[in-house]
């Protein structure tokens, strides 16, 4: 009876399953997950490369994709490395201490994202709306006081995640059918009362993006108001043509993590391997295409990256 009643207190190891049902192309699969990851690599050192280097790109929209490209960095090295070793080695045990720690930075680097990409549309906000003052009202040490109380809010609001999770049995069943240790992929499997869990992980979920979401629609909508009132078609274009970049990192960023979010809780008809992979695609896909929309769209940092790369 003592194996059926394995209790988080004894439990020292999961499983991670990779993608069920797929096993037998864990290997092709691995290729775009390395690829992406290689990728998502290269342009996010490069850009933080680039513009510590570079004293002309010493100012706050700089310091944020900076910011961007570090959470980039955070959150795709807390998946891609243990899903790796599972699709080439076939090494799917992570001990449960691990498991949480993954799942806790995993998640704070998600929610600091968030916070960023809500700077981001207030700096967005200042230099269409009030360019007058925007070198006094966002100065580089306001931003990183501003990325401080982003991680400070990230850490605190998720810290009570895995302590949650420490409390809950864990019986026979030590399986967790995905690459990387997800939240609700791991309350699941749990043979205990997961309600509280459940409702603090929707909570989280509220709190962090419809918050934010929130505060960048406010911006937006001002924005838009501010725009509205010039006359001028060409100062239209080129004032919605500084926040485009913008808006293509937050809609990548936000629809797959709350497409993923909500069909974890409310999508039993999708299949387990469909939502696995793109659990995984939501938290690969935009930290590679991140540095390459800024680099396209912010000249400065475009020249910059190109001279760079002619030295090479």
């Amino acid at each position: 009876m003592a194996a059926f009643n394995l209790t988080s207190s004894n439990l020292s190891t999961f499983i991670l399953n990779g993608v069920p049902g797929l096993e037998s192309d864990h290997i092709w699969i691995s290729i775009p997950f390395s690829m992406f990851y290689i990728i998502s690599l290269l342009g996010n050192f490069m850009v933080l490369f680039v513009v510590s280097k570079e004293q002309t790109l010493h100012k706050p929209m700089f310091l944020l994709l900076c910011m961007l490209a570090l959470t980039d960095i955070g959150m795709s090295t807390c998946v891609v490395p243990k899903a790796l070793c599972i699709f080439w080695f076939r090494s799917k045990g992570i001990t449960v201490n691990g498991c949480l720690t993954q799942m806790f930075f995993l998640n704070v680097t998600i929610a600091m994202q968030s916070a960023v990409l809500v700077t981001m549309a207030f700096d967005r906000y200042i230099a269409i709306c009030d360019p007058l003052r925007y070198g006094t009202i966002l100065t580089n040490a306001r931003i990183a006081k501003l990325g401080l109380v982003g991680l400070i809010r990230a850490v605190l609001l998720l810290l009570p995640m895995p302590l949650l999770l420490r409390r809950l049995p864990f019986c026979a069943n030590h399986f967790i059918p995905h690459t990387f240790c997800e939240h609700m992929a791991v309350v699941k499997i749990s043979c205990g009362d997961t309600r509280v869990n459940r409702m603090y992980g929707l909570m989280i979920t509220l709190v962090t993006f419809g918050l934010d979401l929130t505060l960048i629609g406010l911006s937006y909508g001002l924005i838009i108001r501010s725009i509205l009132r010039i006359t001028s078609k060409k100062a239209h274009r080129k004032a919605l043509n500084t926040c485009t970049a913008h808006i293509c990192v937050m809609m990548m960023s936000y629809t797959p993590i709350l497409f993923s979010t909500l069909t974890h809780r409310f999508g039993q008809g999708i299949a387990a391997n469909v939502h696995i992979l793109l659990a995984n695609l939501n938290l690969l896909v935009p930290p590679m295409l991140n540095p390459i929309i800024y680099g396209v769209k912010t000249k400065e940092l475009r020249e910059k990256v190109g001279k760079y790369i002619c030295r090479m």
